[in-house]
């Protein structure tokens, strides 16, 4: 399994080295851009729409906009000096409390976490604590630079780390339009009480599937065993950037050169000289 993180797992004065390994994965099937006519996949560029050029990545900074099109530019030095002062490589217990004391809207990301070398004795010990107290444990770790809430608990035989949203990145449910109180009868209630009690039953996880990721992959897997599939025209791939300004010589060229050929009788006078056509890029 990948690791995505080595640290350590700390708590009073335990300190235990671990791994970090994504704990789920996303199945959604990824579907590719191509060219209708020549079946080339569509490829994106950086681009600046106020210089219409394309932009390479030691051309571009970071800044935040704190008012519409002005922005404080943040330099990588100071971004990187951020990161060192916060990024410790130790998840930090700082708490231990009860799991039904957090809503599920507060959950983001699940990690698996493993012993590593040296650490699985204080590992084993965490886990039984964890499991005879029945608490989790709530931590702040830095994952790619940004410094997330998180709590450990026991899962099966493991331990897990499920990152979590701080206070004020869950929005207030206040703000949401509700209608007012409408008049619900009695019949009403216990009718849909009812139908909960004949819907209830113990949670299978196994049970449920994606149905609709099930239906486009038995889709293409059709259409791949009917043959019904297209190749990319290598001769139409994307051209490298340079070969691009060559094109467009070659066209300013032949536009230059229809201007200097003498015109049909009746032509009226001399014309303005067209301008020199932009290059646009694709976003």
């Amino acid at each position: 399994m990948h690791t995505v993180w080595k640290g350590s797992i700390s708590f009073g004065l335990v300190n235990i080295p671990v791994k970090l390994h994504a704990a789920t994965e996303n199945k959604d099937i990824k579907l590719r851009q191509i060219h209708k006519e020549c079946h080339t996949p569509i490829s994106y560029e950086k681009t600046c729409p106020g210089c219409d050029k394309e932009v390479k990545n030691e051309e571009i900074v970071k800044a935040y906009e704190y008012e519409k099109n002005k922005f404080v530019v943040l330099d990588q030095d100071d971004l990187e000096k951020l990161k060192k002062e916060t990024e410790e490589k130790a998840v930090e217990i700082i708490d231990f409390v009860d799991l039904e004391e957090i809503d599920p809207i507060y959950f983001e990301k699940s990690y698996f976490l493993a012993p590593d070398a040296g650490g699985g004795k204080a590992y084993l010990l965490l886990r039984q604590a964890l499991e005879k107290s029945g608490k989790i444990g709530v931590a702040k770790i830095v994952i790619r630079s940004k410094e997330q809430l998180a709590v450990v608990r026991v899962y099966e035989n493991t331990l897990l780390m499920e990152t979590i949203h701080f206070p004020d990145e869950v929005r207030n449910a206040g703000d949401v339009s509700i209608p007012d109180t409408q008049n619900i009868t009695k019949k009403e209630l216990d009718t849909a009480l009812m139908l909960i009690k004949q819907l209830t039953t113990p949670f299978e996880p196994e049970k449920y599937s994606d149905d609709y990721r099930t239906a486009l992959m038995e889709l293409i897997e059709e259409k791949r065993t009917g043959k019904q599939i297209v190749e990319a025209d290598e001769g139409k791939q994307p051209a490298a950037a340079a070969n691009v300004t060559d094109l467009m010589s070659a066209l300013q060229a032949s536009i230059d050169k229809t201007k200097k050929q003498p015109k049909a009788a009746g032509g009226g006078g001399r014309k303005k000289a067209a301008a020199k056509p932009k290059v646009k890029q694709e976003a």
